[in-house]
């Protein structure tokens, strides 16, 4: 189990605060539960200051989610530090690159996706690049199997990746640029690699591929009966040629 702890006070800010329309909105939210159960609204209120906060939530921004719940401390760090989706360190400022590390993904190349981070970014999950603008980690699964493998930036995701167009994401965030979210091979969502072919209406009278198939077999079954080597003719004797015994 991993060991997660808050960001050390040197990179902490003393202080945090919602915008005037995180505000809002937050009020908005919490306005959702009765007054008795606000703190349900916990885990939306953190998001969103992780969100604000560059991504990563400080322990000033804890303690006022906290405080505009009615929380005590803990039970908010709690949260925190138990929910994987919650960053306690500062994240890279251009892009924190999660790769889905789960079977789907690894079984499609998300290995040679973490080669890359490492290459590129640094050695170990959670550090920083030495500029500052890149960070990543090996996350559980994202959500996008029949995409993998596949990636998350943020609030986006980034699908069916081979190491060339995932350099070529990386290179878009590196120029202060968004890469385009979604498929990276052209496709649109999860639809077939090759396209949709679910409901599109056939020429009429035309054999759609499975029909052909089995148009196919008996030719196929004659082909191989004629390769078959002929078996001997065996003939069985009644009752009435058998030869009778005398006694």
């Amino acid at each position: 189990m991993s060991v997660r702890r808050l960001a050390p006070d040197e990179v902490q800010p003393a202080s945090f605060a919602f915008t005037a329309e995180n505000l809002a909105w937050a009020t908005e939210t919490m306005g959702k539960y009765p007054v008795e159960r606000k703190a349900s609204a916990v885990i939306p209120l953190l998001w969103r200051a992780q969100e604000q906060h560059a991504y990563w939530l400080p322990k000033a921004a804890i303690e006022y989610i906290a405080d505009m719940l009615g929380m005590p401390y803990i039970r908010v760090f709690e949260v925190a530090t138990f929910y994987t989706m919650f960053q306690l360190q500062p994240v890279g400022t251009k892009a924190h690159v999660q790769v889905c590390g789960t079977t789907p993904c690894m079984l499609r190349g998300a290995e040679d996706l973490i080669k890359i981070c490492k290459s590129r970014i640094h050695h170990d999950q959670f550090h920083l690049s030495d500029d500052g603008a890149f960070s990543w980690e090996e996350v559980e699964c994202a959500g996008a199997c029949v995409n993998a493998p596949m990636i998350q930036v943020f609030s986006d995701t980034y699908e069916d990746l081979t190491p060339e167009s995932f350099e070529k994401v990386l290179d878009a965030f590196a120029r202060g640029e968004k890469a385009t979210p979604g498929p990276q091979n052209g496709r649109h969502g999860a639809e077939p690699a090759g396209g949709a072919l679910t409901l599109h209406d056939l020429p009429f009278n035309a054999a759609s591929p499975g029909d052909q198939a089995v148009a196919d077999r008996p030719a196929a079954e004659k082909a191989a009966a004629k390769k078959a080597p002929a078996k001997k003719a065996t003939t069985k004797t009644s009752a009435a040629d058998k030869p009778s015994v005398k006694e």
